[in-house]
Parts: structure tokens; C-alpha cells; sequence
């Protein structure tokens, strides 16, 4: 069985606030890192009032604190938001406080609307087409510094925190073949170029100096429960998000609702069919038969797991049901 590890946005379920939910993800990676899961990531998104990841490297210090083994990173950074030198400093902190267990994922949408990334934003110049640059200006900075060097990262300099890539299309698939490093795919929102993403970077990946050969993980929507039924509704609570957000609605995550997606009109069948194509939802079996199919298919390295479940019980038991079902597929291989 390939690596798995989790995807936390840390979500904010209705009735309740940030604070509960940054919480939850404490208590999450805790449940996860037992359960020997390989890294934990949360993600970075601005005005979104179900989402309390915003502030990335703030919410991972407190994911490190509370765990021991499991690596942390940014599924990912943002970086048209952001100086290359800040995101540098502050994954540094991180590596200096838990070395060995950093990662750095780096995106080039804004994780936002475009109001709000303006507001983000260091200058009323900062785009997309400079990520290829910002991405090499931070990469720098984690390198040693040299003799007469004018701007260091301190804390960073030396730390060689791992670089990742991160996409939704071919565009992340050939920068991160340029340079040689590990590539993550959005496939759990966006699955639509999945497979052409994948080829195209596997064809066209360039040893370096970070990563030999090339390293693909892929996300996936997991809700699991005791029975196929039940991993149902909880998933409703997706769906529903999922809709209010295409229809320009974000909000808390609501509570799973029966029947939900057979209220849905065709139009929005369709989207959430489309959009959420790479999630296992179900029991057991039914999880065990979709995790050995989509390795199958995709022969991804790692898959990176998220779940936008209601109640964080039932959360933390859908990670172990999957934890569970992957150490029986690896005994039984």
C-alpha cells in the first residue's frame, strides 16, 4: 500500500467558530499521526467562512506542536499572495522548530476571489506569470547562505525545507518537471486533467538535486463509515458545501442532509459528479475496492486524503476505517 496522508482545511461546521474547528485539527493530526498516516497539510484560503486555514504556517505550528512524528506542510501556500522571503522565514521557523518534518507546497492561484486577493497581495504588481520566479526566489533562500549574501532567511538559510508543486492543470505539471521536484495534484476538487497532468510530468521530469525520479501524489475525498449508506449522508455535508460554493454561497459546512444530492437539479448532478469524481465513499469493502482502483489507475506514489465531514467524530472514525482497510490491502498483498 502506497503512503497516505491527510489534507485538513479545517473546516467550520455550522453552529460552530474558527477557534472549535483549529482545534478539531489539533486533535486530528493527533488521531492521525497514531494511526501512521505520513504527512498532515492544510491549505491556504482567505474569505471563506468555512475554512479556518487561512493563516497556514500559524495553524501548522500548532498541528507540530501537538504531534511527533507525522510531517506538516502547506497543501499549499499561495505564493502569488505572498514575498517569497516571508513564506521562506516562516517555513523556516518551522523546520528549525521540528527538523526533519517540514514541507512546502506551492501554488499559483490566489485561494481566494480576486477581491480579496488584491487586498493580499505585497503590490499592485504581484500576478501568476511571476510564479515560476517567486517559486525559484524562495527555493534560493533555503539554500546556505553565502559569503557577502545581502538577504537571508533566519530563520531558513541551510534548512532545505522540500519543495512541492502543487495543480490543477498542466501548468504545475511542467514547472514542477523543470525543476525536478514532487508534484501534487488537486484531483479531489478538480480531477478534470488529472491523467494528461500526470503524463506530461512524468515524461517530461528532469532529475535534480531534491528528487531523483519523478513523485506523484494525488488528492482524494475519503468518507468512510460502517456502512455504505452511512458514508452517504456524511458526504452530503460535501456536497452541499460544494454547491454553495459553485453558486458563489460559501459558508460553514453544514450538516449532512438525507437525500440531499437526489434534491439536486441535473445541472448540479452533473457539476458535483464531475468535480468530486475522485472520492471513495463508503464501508469498509467499498472503500477497500475504490483505494485498490484508483492506485490502479492513476499509479500515484502517495494520496493525500481529505474529508469535509460535519461532526468531527465521525471525521476522526472515517481516518480510521481508511487507516484500517490500507494495513489489511497491505498485509493481505
Amino acid at each position: 500500500m502506497i503512503p497516505l496522508s491527510v489534507l485538513d482545511l479545517s473546516p467550520v461546521p455550522e453552529g460552530s467558530d474558527a477557534g472549535q474547528a483549529l482545534r478539531n485539527s489539533a486533535d486530528l493530526a493527533k488521531h492521525t499521526d497514531a494511526l501512521g498516516y505520513n504527512r498532515y497539510w492544510m491549505a491556504e484560503h482567505h474569505n471563506m467562512p468555512g475554512i479556518a486555514s487561512a493563516a497556514t504556517s500559524v495553524a501548522l505550528a500548532h498541528i507540530a506542536h501537538g504531534t511527533s512524528r507525522i510531517r506538516i506542510g502547506a497543501g499549499g501556500v499561495m505564493l502569488p499572495n505572498h514575498a517569497p522571503l516571508a513564506i521562506a522565514e516562516q517555513f523556516g521557523t518551522l523546520a528549525a522548530l521540528y527538523p526533519g518534518r517540514v514541507d512546502l507546497g506551492l501554488g499559483r492561484a490566489p485561494g481566494s476571489d480576486q477581491v480579496t486577493a488584491h487586498a493580499l497581495r505585497r503590490t499592485l504588481q504581484g500576478d501568476v506569470d511571476s510564479f515560476p520566479q517567486d517559486v525559484m526566489e524562495l527555493m534560493a533562500y533555503f539554500r546556505p547562505a553565502q559569503p557577502g549574501q545581502r538577504i537571508q532567511a533566519v530563520p531558513g538559510a541551510g534548512l532545505d525545507v522540500p519543495i512541492w508543486i502543487l495543480g490543477s492543470s498542466t501548468y504545475g505539471a511542467q514547472l514542477a518537471a523543470a525543476l525536478g521536484l514532487p508534484y501534487a495534484f488537486a484531483s479531489h476538487f478538480a480531477p478534470a486533467a488529472m491523467h494528461q497532468a500526470m503524463q506530461i510530468y512524468r515524461e517530461s521530469f528532469r532529475p535534480s538535486g531534491h528528487i531523483e525520479k519523478p513523485y506523484v501524489m494525488i488528492g482524494v475525498n475519503v468518507h468512510a463509515a460502517e456502512t455504505d449508506a452511512a458514508a452517504r449522508f456524511l458526504f452530503s455535508s460535501h456536497q452541499q458545501s460544494f454547491v454553495n460554493l459553485r453558486s458563489g454561497q460559501p459558508g460553514k459546512l453544514p450538516a449532512p442532509k438525507e437525500g440531499f444530492y437526489e434534491s439536486v437539479d441535473p445541472y448540479g448532478k452533473a457539476m458535483l459528479d464531475n468535480a468530486l469524481s475522485v472520492s471513495i465513499v463508503g464501508g469498509p469493502d467499498t472503500v477497500r475496492n475504490g483505494l485498490r482502483d484508483l492506485i490502479a489507475r492513476t499509479g500515484a506514489d502517495e494520496l493525500m486524503v481529505t474529508g469535509q465531514i460535519y461532526d468531527h467524530t465521525a471525521r476522526k472514525r472515517s481516518f480510521a476505517i481508511l487507516a484500517e482497510v490500507a494495513a489489511d490491502t497491505a498485509a493481505a498483498a
